[in-house]
């Protein structure tokens, strides 16, 4: 049975595609991609578009990745009433043809082999849709329906520009090997070390695994992609000038690139509605909250690894094992399964017997929600101990807390490089990752720790940060500006 067609229908919230706004306001599309961290990014811009005269319709793919994805869309729509929601069903994927099983590199296709069914969303659109964003990971198959179409296209970026730097470069990269090989085919591309023109080399063990064989399904798209996005009418990317100069002035300055497309750095991009409602909650538990509050000033070390990442079992009792041996108080937010799934694993059997009333008062472990940001914030934390996600980097440097970065997979180790680069973190270079079975003692993870929450240079670095993403978010600052001629761009009018 095929699939019901793309409904451009009314969402949570009242809102819909056709009508509803003056002929004069943009009304932008977005089109996002999949997993937490690109959805956050778009969200909240779609959050800072809410206030500036500009009418939005975001694409829903369905099903969802998983039920947080689907509580993720929920929230925006129920916070933002005017946003109008689009669904559009994805084709069936025969996934045993690809040679992978990560769920969101097989979205990232499925959202490919699918997006031609954006076209009559887009033609049938009434006020006409006159700008669209969408995610880096659909760039080369969004930019030309765009293009035919005649509607401009930006890209939104959720990491770091550094990796905007290396997805720009690699397709050179690329085809300069292939000349060396004299012509080979592609197949024959051994990749190594990369030197992005006015960056930096990444060396071969931290590029993300994928880019080290040409044939693998994410590098296919990731090309595409590069290839592609000098196509687009413009970029935005969730990072500030301060944090990222060497890539940007290599991206805005046509080193690695001629004609690149306009970078407008947005970050760091405030949270929506959703988070500043719950701002004062900060976990789900008000124990923890009282016992953060109890916590001496820049003493807590906070422990996270994103969305997508979880250690093996004698890993996280390593970890635990460091986090006991350091000395210091710590909140672990804690995941033993992959990609939002359902946790169900008993604490007290995944740390081992004893370990939790041996760090009681100490040390609190949680699998329940918290709110990043504002834990963040808190005076009591002094470190965060991270996967590398650059959303978590960017929100870490805006509240002057420390990075000490554990990169898990994808472009972590980019991020780490980018982090160290800015000042804000500390990475871990040693530490094993994404198909890597090297174990990390417990005695390694206390030593490190300790290394990083006694480093008072990077704490003073951090605190420059700090400062710097606030100027960089106020009136007249690089990212407030950038926002703004952006908005004026889509209002085809100059930028104030």
């Amino acid at each position: 049975m095929a699939p019901p067609p793309p409904a451009m229908q009314q969402g949570p919230a009242g809102g819909e595609l056709n009508g509803g706004a003056a002929a004069t306001t943009p009304h932008v599309l977005f089109i996002p991609s999949a997993g937490i961290g690109h959805l956050t990014p778009v969200f909240r811009v779609i959050a800072g578009f809410s206030s500036q005269g500009i009418d939005v319709s975001v694409v829903t793919v369905l099903p969802t990745v998983s039920a947080a994805e689907t509580d993720y869309f929920n929230g925006l729509f129920a916070d933002y009433p005017c946003v109008r929601r689009v669904d559009m069903h994805l084709l069936p994927l025969d996934a045993s043809e690809l040679a992978t099983e990560d769920p969101f590199f097989l979205r990232w296709e499925a959202l490919r082999r699918s997006v031609h069914q954006l076209g009559p969303i887009v033609t049938a659109a009434s006020p006409p849709v006159t700008a669209i964003v969408t995610d880096i990971t659909l760039t080369s198959c969004v930019v030309p329906i765009a293009k035919e179409l005649r509607v401009p296209c930006h890209v939104l970026f959720p990491t770091a520009a550094t990796m905007l730097a290396l997805n720009a470069h690699y397709p050179i990269y690329l085809h300069q090997q292939q000349l060396n090989n004299k012509g080979g085919a592609a197949a024959a591309v051994v990749v190594g070390d990369i030197d992005i023109p006015g960056v930096f080399r990444v060396p071969r063990s931290s590029l993300p695994p994928a880019l080290l064989d040409v044939n693998k399904l994410f590098t296919k798209q990731f090309i595409d992609n590069g290839r592609v996005i000098v196509q687009a009418d413009g970029i935005l990317v969730n990072t500030f000038d301060f944090v990222e100069p060497a890539p940007l002035s290599a991206l805005r300055g046509g080193k690695i690139v001629p004609g690149y497309p306009p970078v407008y750095t947005i970050g760091p991009l405030k949270p929506h509605a959703g988070a500043v409602k719950s701002a004062g909650i900060i976990t789900g538990d008000r124990t923890i909250d009282e016992w953060l509050g109890q916590q001496a000033a820049r003493s807590v070390v906070y422990v996270a690894f994103g969305n997508r990442s979880a250690a093996r079992l004698d890993q996280i009792r390593e970890i635990a094992a460091g986090l006991e041996a350091s000395g210091y108080p710590f909140l672990w937010v804690l995941k033993t399964t992959k990609v939002d799934r359902e946790d169900d694993a008993e604490l007290a059997d995944v740390l081992g017997e004893g370990f939790l009333e041996r760090v009681k008062g100490r040390g609190m472990v949680t699998k329940g929600w918290v709110e990043q940001e504002a834990l963040l914030k808190h005076p009591s934390v002094g470190m965060f101990l991270s996967h590398g996600g650059w959303n978590s980097a960017l929100e870490a440097s805006s509240s002057g807390v420390p990075v000490l970065v554990w990169p898990q997979l994808g472009d972590h180790r980019v991020n780490a490089m980018a982090a160290v680069s800015a000042g804000i973190g500390a990475w871990a270079e040693g530490w094993g990752w994404d198909g890597d079975e090297r174990m990390v003692t417990g005695e390694e993870v206390a030593a490190k720790v300790r290394e990083v929450m006694d480093d008072e240079k990077l704490r003073a670095s951090v605190a420059v940060a700090r400062e710097e993403a606030a100027k960089a978010v106020a009136e007249g600052g690089t990212s407030y500006r950038n926002m703004h001629e952006f908005v004026a761009k889509l209002k085809g009018a100059p930028a104030a």
